[in-house]
């Protein structure tokens, strides 16, 4: 089935010259996901010589051959590793050029959909007996359920790698100055929303809420029973009896529509909302402009020093996440594979590379390449890890480059002191998962592989969507259409894309 991903992509070009250079002298095991093991660590040997590696990053604005974390790297392994990055403008192209000369990478850095396209054209090599063979660190510290979601037509062709874990990004937060002198209390439904963006219109005369580009709110979508779609993947799933269904055929999506709708049509929301860029929609907040945003708690320092810059007495709250029509509170949160390490078919010495790879996942070099040396990048307190600045940002700031995998049980207690590098950006992290916690949803297609029909329609449905659900909102388009916008949907891909979902969530349900 992979193998129809050809059709789609440039990469097409270079089939025949991956084909020509022919069979891996690997084979998967019958077992095809690696099993947890207990065998000692793989130790350097010191006194053998190591091959030198070339590897394949995305983009980054820095090079990482410099990074303390590179050298560190080099020095506890054993192994010399040198780095390339992928541009900024047409990575895709990039990948399909550099696959198609067959560059000597020992491995590479791939998003879902890169690492989707080249196991099905051939350039990849499975990876199972390999891993079952020299990932003692490897098949301890990366889950069941991220293995299986590397897994292509029953084959693993690369290590899965998770990040933070469960986390929740955004929330609503509010001129709070504005709401103590006007008297309003946080709403804790849409209804009450709807009063308070009411009464800041008349009293304050301003845009209550602004926004751009995504139709999706993803603070008041899930009071509509939709809590399965994120605002940067906008093609979410939910189950429903045993199945899983799209949010486009949930018929509470119309309902949530309507209500957008009416919000725009009152001028309760930002006039400029299918406009506004990500920047326009902080500077709306910041200038004074807008009394409330769908905040990430990364954008938390620019927001809150832009704010005080301009209105020097101003202050920020936030709301709570509103209750549905069901009386219960559901937030969006965010988990799941965020790359893939994969090995090209024609890479010399794959045994060694497996070996580097898990070396990196041994506890000690694991930790240290995370977050540096405790006592000179961080400090542990209270169960707790704390950047030590500016040591911590000169030398660590861009570790995460160099991820191949992850500890999943430690690597988000270290990853967290990333958000204690600024007290506003902490006291924001903080904030959000305090309020969020207990009632996270998680796509369930989450830790999913790359999925053949999901990979070829998704970006082209999500933009039909988009554009779709503005021209509801602002009126450019009567939502009476929206039964005729489903059909479109089904017959434009959503139908293969809901049938491939279904088929892999039956067969990985627990």
């Amino acid at each position: 089935m992979v193998k129809k991903m050809l059709v789609l992509m440039s990469i097409t070009a270079m089939t025949a010259a991956i084909t020509a250079c022919g069979g891996s002298s690997q084979t998967p095991s019958s077992s095809t996901t690696p099993a947890a093991s207990t065998a000692p660590v793989a130790t350097v040997e010191a006194n053998k010589p190591k091959p030198e590696f070339k590897a394949l990053l995305q983009y980054a604005r820095f090079d990482p051959n410099t990074e303390v974390v590179a050298k560190f790297l080099n020095e506890k392994t054993g192994y010399k590793v040198t780095y390339d990055m992928l541009p900024v403008e047409n990575p895709d192209d990039k990948l399909n050029l550099l696959m198609a000369n067959k560059e000597k990478y020992a491995y590479m850095l791939l998003s879902g959909p890169q690492y989707s396209k080249l196991a099905a054209s051939g350039a990849l090599e499975p990876i199972d007996e390999l891993v079952n063979k020299y990932g003692t660190n490897m098949k301890n510290v990366i889950s069941q359920t991220s293995w299986n979601g590397a897994k292509l037509n029953g084959k693993i062709f690369g290590i899965p790698q998770t990040g933070s874990g469960t986390i929740v990004n955004t929330q609503l937060i509010v001129r709070q100055d504005w709401m103590d002198e006007l008297g309003l209390k946080a709403p804790t439904t849409r209804d009450e929303l709807y009063t308070v963006l009411k009464t800041l219109k008349e009293k304050k005369n301003v845009i209550g809420l602004t926004g751009g580009k995504s139709p999706l709110l993803p603070e008041v979508l899930p009071t509509f029973g939709i809590p399965m779609v994120s605002a940067t993947a906008t093609t979410g799933w939910q189950e429903v009896n045993g199945k899983l269904v799209n949010a486009v055929e949930n018929p509470n999506m119309k309902k949530y529509l309507e209500f957008m709708k009416k919000l725009y049509s009152e001028k309760l929301i930002d006039q400029e909302w299918s406009l506004n860029q990500a920047n326009k929609v902080i500077e709306n907040f910041t200038s004074g402009k807008a009394a409330i945003i769908s905040n990430a708690y990364f954008n938390a320092p620019t927001v809150q020093n832009a704010l005080l810059k301009n209105s020097p007495n101003a202050k920020i709250g936030s709301f709570p996440y509103f209750k549905g029509d069901d009386g219960k509170v559901q937030v969006m949160g965010s988990a799941g594979i965020s790359f893939y390490v994969g090995i090209p078919k024609w890479a010399e010495n794959k045994e060694d590379i497996i070996k580097y790879l898990d070396l990196k996942l041994d506890k000690d070099i694991f930790k240290e390449a995370a977050i540096g040396k405790e006592g000179v990048h961080y400090k542990f307190e209270n169960g707790n890890y704390f950047p030590i600045l500016p040591k911590f940002n000169d030398e660590y700031n861009n570790a995460s480059t160099f991820l191949t995998g992850v500890d999943e049980k430690n690597y988000p207690i270290y990853w967290q002191a990333r958000v204690r590098k600024d007290p506003i950006l902490t006291d924001s992290f903080n904030k959000i998962q305090e309020a969020a916690k207990g009632n996270i949803v998680l796509d369930p297609l989450a830790f999913a592989p790359p999925l053949e029909a999901i990979g070829k329609y998704n970006l082209k449905l999500q933009k039909l969507m988009e554009d779709t659900f503005l021209k509801y909102i602002t009126g450019a388009e009567p939502l009476e259409n929206y039964d005729k916008f489903v059909a479109q949907w089904k017959a434009d891909g959503g139908e293969e894309m809901t049938k491939a979902a279904n088929e892999w969530y039956a067969a990985n349900k627990k």
